[in-house]
C-alpha cells in the first residue's frame, strides 16, 4: 500500500506493509525511497499522522543517501589500489601466481598482499571480502567481550553478513548481526557500532532509554556516530 502526505512544498510518499511488530518502523532506502512497517491493528489516518512527525528526518535521510550515492567510492582491485582496515589505508599487492589453486590475502608490513591464479578483478574482491568478514568476526567478538562488563545480558549469537543498508542490527531474540565492512572503519567507530547493539538487546527502538544507555556506555558517542555517518560511504571494496 502506498500513502502520502505533504510536508512543505513537496509530497512525501511511502510503502505500507504490516505485521505483528507493536511499533511502526521507517526506513529510507538507499534510492530514497520510504518503507514503513506498521502493526496490523493500527488506522491508515494515525500511520500517516506517525509518519509526518517524522518527516524533517526523513527529508535529511532522503538528502544523507543522495550524497552517498554521488560520492560513493569505488575501488580496483589491482596494484597500487588502497583498501581500508581499522581506519587506516593498506596498499594493494598483487602476486600472480598461475599454479596456485585459489587465491590468499594476507596483511604484512602495511600492505594487503594476494597471492592469485587470475588477474579477475571479480574473484580478487571476493577473496578480499571473505578476508574482512573472517576479521569482523574475530574483531567484533574482541568487542563484545570486551563490553560485556557494562551488560547483564549476553547475546544470542554474533553473525557477519551482507548488509547493504545498516552496519548492524539486532533480532528480537537478541542475535547481533553485523555488517562485515564495520572493520574498515577506526578501532573507536566499530566501538560504538558494537555498543550501539549491545544496547539494542535492551530497548530494539531508537528510544530517549535507548540512547540514554548508550551514553552510560560511550559519553562520547554523538561525536562517533556523526563520524560514521559522514564517512561511511568509504567502507567499501
Amino acid at each position: 500500500m502506498k500513502l502520502k502526505f505533504t510536508f512543505g512544498t513537496r509530497d512525501i510518499e511511502f510503502n505500507v506493509k504490516f505485521s505483528n511488530r507493536k511499533t511502526l518502523a521507517i526506513e529510507v532506502e538507499t534510492n530514497g525511497e520510504v518503507n514503513v512497517v506498521a502493526p496490523m491493528e493500527v488506522l491508515e489516518e494515525d500511520i500517516i499522522k506517525k509518519v509526518k512527525s517524522k518527516a524533517k528526518w526523513i527529508v535529511q535521510k532522503q538528502y544523507e543517501v543522495r550524497n552517498i550515492n554521488v560520492n560513493k567510492i569505488s575501488r580496483e582491485a589491482v596494484n597500487g589500489e588502497s583498501y581500508l582496515y581499522l581506519g587506516r589505508n593498506y596498499t594493494l599487492q598483487l602476486i600472480l601466481n598461475e599454479r596456485s589453486k585459489g587465491i590468499d590475502v594476507k596483511l604484512f608490513r602495511g600492505k594487503f598482499i594476494v597471492t592469485t591464479y587470475t588477474k579477475d578483478e571479480e574473484k580478487i574482491k571476493a577473496a578480499l571480502e571473505d578476508w574482512y568478514r573472517e576479521k569482523a568476526l574475530q574483531k567484533i567478538n574482541e568487542r563484545v567481550k570486551y563490553y560485556s562488563y557494562f551488560f547483564n545480558k549476553k547475546p544470542k549469537s554474533i553473525k557477519v553478513k551482507e548488509q547493504k543498508k545498516r552496519w548492524a542490527s539486532c533480532t528480537s531474540k537478541d542475535e547481533l548481526l553485523f555488517n562485515w565492512r564495520c572493520t574498515m572503519a577506526p578501532a573507536y567507530i566499530l566501538d560504538y557500532i558494537v555498543v550501539h547493539e549491545m544496547c539494542h538487546m535492551y530497548y530494539k527502538d531508537h528510544s530517549k532509554e535507548f540512547w540514554n544507555m548508550v551514553s552510560g556506555v560511550m559519553p562520547d558517542y554523538e561525536t562517533r556516530r556523526i563520524w560514521l555517518r559522514d564517512n561511511g560511504i568509504k567502507f567499501d571494496l
